[in-house]
């Protein structure tokens, strides 16, 4: 019996497993719940993602480093906030061997504690400010809730970005620069998201402040893809990161990090694919066009040398191109490169070549057509860059129909499951508890780039209210 498979609207958890699953995108059988392998699918279009990261860090002068995975407990320890919100998430190391550990080791949860120790020795004077560094490796979290392939798991693919500046006003322009790295890499993989600044119960711990950035599943419920936080000298006293000024006298950097993970390609599949499978950007699909041939007996030799040479005009100019020369048939062919999302679908056969065209099929919408032979290059890069352009632009559209402005807090007894809700907070923490606790959702923040808005607070009543953004998260 043929088990029918879930439906991307009625079931989204389990239909994003079987997505998962069936684009063989990793392998969830290693013997540590939450620590996944990384299948080559996958794995390539990590890579792709972590290419665009690069270059966004190298266009803003950042320098790659990369730091040890192990982290002394006297370090870790030395930010009580920060150890504090860490504290039953992360692993210990307590042995060598059989011999105990004079200090016990942490598997970094993220790199301040291990990176700060190391600033304080390459920090000296202004002159070596503003310090950006980044690094892309692994994390470790003790996750709790349910695991799930790119969303929820404990050993985390992580890019963090940390920077030491001379002062707030320099610091802060490093957030801005942030938000323009996140919107170019958000536009690399068609996804909308959100800046919004989090409650002070929701900060990230040791941060002034953090931005978080989130994203909208298709069961209403929002998934945080990274942050950006404001440190100020939380850090840089207890870890001694002091510099002298061009005045003579010793100061503490302020500092900022940003931070995304493997969430990136989990909001990809949640946003972007369907009931048949994956449906890629095509800046990040390791296939951006699989070549069909189409013959018959009397012209096979004919239609797979033009597909031939199809593919290598294609590689030569820099698309990644994939001729489909298997045994199978091409409904077989069709079926196997829509689950793996290639954005195009080329088609050849003897009409086509007698004709002088290729003909198409985009995966992001199922439209069909043709490109003349002669301008097939420039024809599927300006593809390329319609297909972005309307994937992001559906799913940006899809994401604003899950908000309800509420201007009342009366009559309204519950949030309705896949709702998120805007209103306005006047910034006391109670109100915003009130709200939370009341409806049994998260208050995510308040925009982080300024919008026009005047309102009271939904809870008080007070004029002078800021909008806040709530919904319930992954």
């Amino acid at each position: 019996m043929v088990i029918p498979l879930a439906k991307k609207e009625e079931d989204f958890g389990e239909w994003y497993i079987e997505t998962c699953d069936k684009a063989q995108l990793c392998d969830k059988r290693y013997p540590i719940k939450g620590m996944n392998v990384w299948t080559p699918y996958g794995w390539r279009i990590m890579r792709d993602i972590d290419a665009a990261i690069r270059r966004e860090m190298e266009r803003t002068e950042h320098d790659e480093v990369c730091f040890p995975l192990l982290i002394p407990e006297t370090e870790f320890k030395k930010e009580k906030d920060h150890i504090k919100g860490f504290d039953e998430e992360v692993y210990w190391v307590t042995h060598a061997g059989l011999n105990p550990l004079d200090v016990r080791l942490v598997l970094r949860p993220t790199s301040e504690t291990a990176m700060y120790p190391m600033f304080s020795l390459w920090v000296r004077s202004h002159a070596d400010l503003p310090l950006k560094t980044f690094q892309i490796v692994n994390t470790f979290r003790y996750e709790t809730k349910q695991t799930r392939a790119f969303m929820r798991v404990r050993e985390i693919h992580f890019f963090e970005s940390h920077t030491c500046h001379e002062d707030k006003a320099d610091a802060e322009r490093q957030i801005a620069e942030d938000v323009d790295i996140v919107d170019a890499i958000c536009k690399e993989i068609c996804i909308p998201y959100s800046l919004l600044i989090r409650t002070d119960w929701d900060k990230f711990p040791g941060a002034v402040y953090t931005v978080g950035i989130d994203t909208v599943m298709p069961n209403g419920r929002t998934l945080q893809i990274g942050s950006a936080h404001y440190y100020g000298t939380n850090f840089s006293k207890p870890y001694e990161i002091a510099y002298e000024t061009e005045e003579g006298v010793h100061a503490y950097a302020h500092q900022t990090t940003l931070g995304m993970t493997e969430r990136l390609l989990g909001a990809v599949i949640g946003v972007h694919a369907d009931d048949e499978g994956l449906v890629l950007p095509p800046a990040i699909a390791p296939v951006q066009i699989v070549i069909v041939p189409i013959f018959k007996k009397d012209n096979e030799d004919r239609v797979m040398d033009f597909c031939r040479t199809l593919e290598d005009v294609l590689k030569k100019n820099g698309i990644r191109a994939k001729l489909d020369d298997s045994d199978a048939r091409p409904g077989a062919k069709f079926f196997e490169w829509e689950v793996k999302g290639v954005p195009l679908r080329f088609e050849v056969g003897g009409r086509d070549i007698d004709n002088g065209v290729v003909s198409f099929a985009r995966r992001d919408n199922g439209e069909k057509g043709t490109i003349s032979s002669d301008s097939v290059v420039e024809g599927a890069r300006m593809m390329f860059k319609v297909i972005a352009k309307d994937m992001l632009a559906k799913a940006a559209a899809k994401q604003e129909g899950y908000i309800d402005d509420l201007d009342t807090m009366e009559g309204l007894e519950s949030i309705p499951e896949g709702r998120m809700c805007r209103f306005g907070w006047c910034g006391n923490p109670e109100c915003g508890h009130t709200f939370e606790d009341k409806y049994d959702i998260k208050i995510l923040g308040t925009p982080y780039c300024p919008v026009k808005w005047s309102g009271r607070c939904i809870v008080c009543g007070k004029d002078g209210a800021k909008p806040v953004i709530a919904a319930r998260t992954m």
